[in-house]
């Protein structure tokens, strides 16, 4: 089930939007804008290959999944946790937390389209905001932290080169708090998140903090805007 404080609070924006408006709704209330930034220095070479898989989290995954969803050279996104054990990576027991977890995605895409440090400059730049702790938007604790999940050695010195060096552009106006963390797995969440912006692009949730970073992905990203989206089930 959908955590009660976030059907509630759907709920709430609704019934505002029903007297304000979408539109002024979502100008007034919408996730920070998106920071144009530079590209990795550091990153691996495009180059054909087998799949490879990235996961991340930046608060809710249901933005993020969407966010990725719509990225030329994604072959499957999923929305899931990380950072926990497989007996506590569950929607409710992540919700309450104190599980370890964070909301995650996993991002399976093609290195010969997509290089890893693509996906973090859509991560930094559109995805969510890197400096807010512990917290996305209207959502906070640990479960909503801002962390990249590194799978090799390789990820993990290009996260933490690509962290250093927006630092030291000072591209925020905040210091990063995303952590880098070692993946020990990946738990896809319950079906019914899956594709959730997708099959509920009114939901007022969805509305006001994540259609915002889609249109911000078509913006600043263009070359890189897919605009039919991989659903959980693809993997072309």
């Amino acid at each position: 089930m959908i955590r009660l404080g976030r059907w509630i609070g759907a709920v709430a924006l609704a019934l505002v939007s029903a007297v304000l408006g979408y539109e002024i709704l979502t100008v007034a209330f919408a996730a920070e804008e998106a920071v144009v930034i530079p590209a990795p220095v550091l990153d691996n070479p495009k180059a054909a290959g087998p799949l490879q898989t990235a996961v991340i989290a930046g608060g809710c995954f249901w933005g993020v999944q969407g966010v990725y969803q719509h990225v030329r050279g994604s072959r499957q996104v999923l929305s899931g946790y990380s950072g926990g054990s497989k007996a506590t990576a569950d929607y409710e027991t992540v919700s309450r937390g104190a599980s370890g977890h964070a909301e995650s995605v996993e991002i399976r895409f093609d290195p010969k389209e997509l290089s890893y440090g693509d996906i973090l400059q859509i991560y930094f730049s559109v995805a969510h905001d890197p400096t807010q702790l512990n917290r996305q938007g209207p959502d906070s604790g640990t479960q909503y932290r801002s962390a990249i999940f590194y799978a090799d050695e390789s990820q993990k010195r290009i996260a933490e080169a690509y962290i250093a060096q927006l630092d030291r552009a000072k591209v925020f106006r905040r210091a990063i708090v995303t952590k880098v963390e070692r993946l020990t797995a990946f738990y896809p969440a319950e079906a019914y998140h899956q594709d959730f912006l997708l099959k509920n692009p009114s939901y007022p949730y969805i509305v006001i903090n994540d259609l915002p970073k889609i249109a911000s992905l078509k913006t600043v990203f263009p070359a890189r805007y897919l605009d039919q989206p991989v659903t959980a089930q693809s993997a072309r």
